[in-house]
């Protein structure tokens, strides 16, 4: 077989490039938690030694820092008087919390998934699945530092009203379940925005459930209540709205699922189902998104759901036509895409 120079160099480039990346991610994680970019967002030019100083930390492992932030071009070098700043741009993605393009969460989660490598190997092996229980705890946490500026942004002011009378019926107060709620953050954002109505969170992960109260809690919201259950056996009947967000691909049985959801949801209830962006087709999604889709569902999403009973493992990109299988089959009549996002599709389903 023979191999054309253009083509290995480009293939080489790409790898070296992907060598940084896996380490950068971990630098991320790092500088966020330490306050390393918002100490430089806050102060504008610092040195090494000036930022050490502000933080509290060691400056010689800062100064490689701030070095390999620079050259992956997350943060920007000034060699005249050898300074390191934050762009507007870089300081709404790696500092700003209240941004909706915060990213830094994205990286929090990188450790769990390189600490289930082995768990990983076993279920390539025909070893079943890896449970989300199963993983570290920083999955957990950066699921929702994830997540959280996406529902922030969006949740309220424009999904919900993008749904068929839903806002009004919330307004007047209700009943809402949240499957799947992982921490609590659409939850909790929801039921800030409705007071008159009650908020259930379900997650099957006892662990969340606890740190959802606990946030819920540090909010001072008391319309939300948080419960231990599964998706196909969580409790109560006559909701105004089921939501689940970024879950239902997750889920072992996600047809047993939404039979269950159907069951208890009022006559004319809704069902609000958020899901990654996704083509018809593999070859749409051959993309730096769906790249990003496919690769955390390797190694979470499709683990999971094949670690459950049946183990359908739809995958993070199962597209608009298999989620509507999926719903259709869990006894729903109606389906739309009601919002659609180069990351997201909220779908709408009725009784």
């Amino acid at each position: 077989m023979e191999i054309r120079e253009d083509r290995l160099n480009e293939l080489l480039g790409k790898v070296v490039n992907e060598l940084g990346a896996a380490v950068t991610g971990l630098h991320v994680s790092i500088g966020d938690k330490l306050g390393l970019y918002k100490a430089l967002g806050a102060n504008g030019g610092m040195t090494s030694q000036q930022l050490a100083g502000v933080t509290g930390t060691s400056e010689r492992l800062v100064r490689e820092w701030l070095a390999a932030q620079a050259a992956t071009g997350y943060i920007e070098y000034a060699a005249e008087d050898e300074t390191f700043s934050l762009t507007p741009e870089q300081h709404a993605v790696f500092a700003d919390e209240a941004s909706s393009v915060l990213m830094t969460g994205g990286f929090y989660g990188l450790g769990a998934i390189y600490g289930s490598e082995e768990a990983l190997i076993d279920a390539f092996r025909g070893g079943g699945g890896v449970g989300w229980g199963d993983h570290a705890s920083c999955c957990f946490a950066g699921t929702e530092k994830f997540f959280k500026p996406l529902y922030r942004t969006n949740l309220v002011d424009e999904w919900l009203p993008a749904l068929d009378s839903v806002v009004d019926k919330l307004k007047a107060g209700g009943a809402v379940a949240d499957v799947g709620c992982g921490h609590g953050v659409s939850t909790t954002l929801m039921a800030e925005a409705f007071p008159a109505t009650q908020f259930f969170g379900f997650d099957f992960h006892a662990p969340s459930v606890e740190r959802a109260r606990k946030l819920a809690a540090e909010a001072g919201v008391n319309n939300v209540t948080f419960e231990v259950a599964t998706a196909k056996e969580f409790p109560g009947n006559g909701y105004d709205l089921v939501t689940m967000f970024d879950c239902l691909h997750d889920m072992g049985d996600p047809v047993g699922a939404l039979g269950h959801v159907s069951e208890t949801m009022s006559a004319d209830g809704t069902l609000m189902v958020v899901e990654p962006a996704a083509g018809r087709s593999l070859s749409e999604n051959l993309h730096p998104i769906g790249r990003v889709y496919y690769a955390y569902s390797t190694a979470l999403c499709v683990p999971s759901s094949l670690d459950q009973e049946v183990g359908l493992a739809l995958g993070a990109q199962a597209g608009e036509a298999r989620l509507r299988d999926v719903v259709t089959g869990g006894g729903f009549s109606q389906f739309r895409v009601a919002v659609e996002t180069p990351f997201n599709m909220v779908i709408e389903a009725r009784l």
